[in-house]
């Protein structure tokens, strides 16, 4: 299975920020890299009157969406999936999965925590926290990065979770 790494964090701690900072790191790695983002308030990425939209309004249960760069799925599901069975269903290509907004989940957490926020973590080692990317220093029983270090949090991700082929 790909690797999983999930950022969590209460909200506005700065998930997005740093996913988006340690993504264009992996890449120019070398990396592949995908993402996952949960929104449990739901979502759409799909406009009323377009022809994709129009097919889903149809009763269309899954409705792809194909262009020569580009390809989205827009699928009716009747659950909340979890963050294997996303990877397992949609995932391929990639050399590792960057998960953000899943904070009960079974794979190795980064978790977001800013001084501002003046909240305690949410993470333990027991919840399988890995590290810690804050502003000031934490104590967890897991490194605590800089929140800026995306280097020294991505050399650990290499370390740990990739073997870069030689």
């Amino acid at each position: 299975m790909i690797p999983v790494v999930s950022v969590v964090g209460k909200s506005n701690s700065g998930k997005t920020t740093l996913v988006e900072k340690m993504i264009g790191e992996l890449v120019r790695r070398g990396y592949r890299v995908a993402t996952i983002k949960h929104n449990r308030h739901g979502f759409e990425i799909d406009h009323e009157g377009k022809d994709s939209w129009r097919h889903k309004r149809a009763g269309a249960r899954t409705t792809v969406i194909a262009s020569p760069h580009r390809v989205a799925v827009v699928e009716d599901v009747e659950k909340d999936f979890d963050i294997g069975e996303l990877v397992g269903r949609y995932i391929r290509d990639a050399d590792i999965v960057l998960s953000e907004g899943f904070k009960k989940n079974p794979f190795p957490k980064i978790e977001v925590n800013r001084k501002e926020m003046k909240q305690d973590l949410l993470c333990s080692t027991e919840d399988n926290l890995f590290a810690i990317a804050s502003d000031r220093p934490l104590t967890a029983g897991v490194p605590c990065l800089d929140i800026n270090d995306i280097s020294g949090l991505v050399d650990m991700i290499e370390a740990r979770f990739l073997k870069k082929a030689g």
